[in-house]
């Protein structure tokens, strides 16, 4: 796959996508022949064995990018102090997809605040090179442009990490009129779009209105962004989220298409539709 940008989802597999995705041995092979980036949120919760993670390595290409969260403990339980014996454990497990390996994504809770970046400094320059990461923060003192946002910008610039780009308007547009919408407007932040301009390259999720169509005004700034960023020499991570993630790939797929009329050499999903693959997983 040669796309000049990173596309994914917040995960590798949904019984919805059985008729989407390619034929494969596993979900993530499968996944894997049309995207080529994922948001690890398993590690969140649980770490993997480091066998588990052979595994996935031996499936997906050498152009693809796992883009893993850093273990709760650590983000939010510890807030970034006192777990250097963590980070170890936890790299060594990962260590067999070692070229795969994107960002690590630290993302921060909202009990996270200005009096805490001491914290993160200490965390992102503690990791071992050539390791990088990406920063997502969710307190309210860092989206209201004063002294602790640009306290906040001016670290992240300092040591060239990128300060991811949560865009959850297209759901908080929606009418929660359904158990799915509902539920991701209670769990996901409504937080201000603030981009910061790094030489990293610049991660973006975005979470989109239930009805698939209802996100074309949403993305279309995002569509001359992104095409503005690839121009430029950038290569972005863009992870496509919805309230009921079985609908991911067909926004990711009108996210390419969008893209692709914008920036023709940014291809198109290659989706397929079989029916014969319901009940393979």
């Amino acid at each position: 796959m040669t796309r000049p940008y990173f596309l994914g989802s917040p995960q590798w597999h949904d019984p919805k996508w059985n008729t989407q995705l390619p034929s494969g041995r596993s979900p993530l092979e499968r996944y894997s022949q049309v995207m080529n980036t994922v948001e690890g949120n398993t590690t969140f919760y649980a770490t993997p064995s480091q066998e588990q993670c052979r595994q996935w390595r031996s499936q997906v290409p050498a152009d693809f990018r796992f883009l893993f969260k850093f273990p709760r403990a650590i983000s939010h339980d510890r807030l970034l102090t006192g777990v250097d014996a963590q980070v170890r454990d936890f790299l060594e497990i990962l260590s067999p997809l070692d070229d795969v390996l994107g960002p690590f994504l630290i993302q921060l809770p909202a009990a996270f605040g200005p009096e805490h970046l001491s914290n993160l400094w200490g965390f992102i320059e503690a990791l071992p090179a050539p390791l990088s990461c990406t920063v997502e923060v969710r307190h309210s003192a860092f989206f209201g442009k004063g002294e602790a946002e640009k306290q906040l910008n001016r670290g992240l610039r300092e040591r060239q990490v990128a300060r991811v780009c949560l865009d959850s308007r297209g759901l908080f547009s929606a009418v929660p009129d359904c158990d799915a919408t509902v539920d991701a407007q209670r769990k996901k932040p409504q937080v201000p779009v603030h981009l910061l301009p790094v030489d990293a390259p610049p991660v973006v999720r975005y979470i989109g209105h239930p009805d698939l169509e209802a996100n074309r005004p949403f993305l279309a700034p995002w569509v001359e962004r992104v095409a503005g960023w690839i121009e430029a020499g950038q290569r972005p991570f863009v992870f496509m989220h919805m309230p009921d993630n079985g609908d991911a790939l067909s926004l990711a797929s009108l996210w390419s298409t969008l893209l692709n009329e914008r920036l023709p050499q940014a291809d198109t999903l290659d989706l397929v539709d079989d029916t014969s693959q319901m009940g393979l997983f």
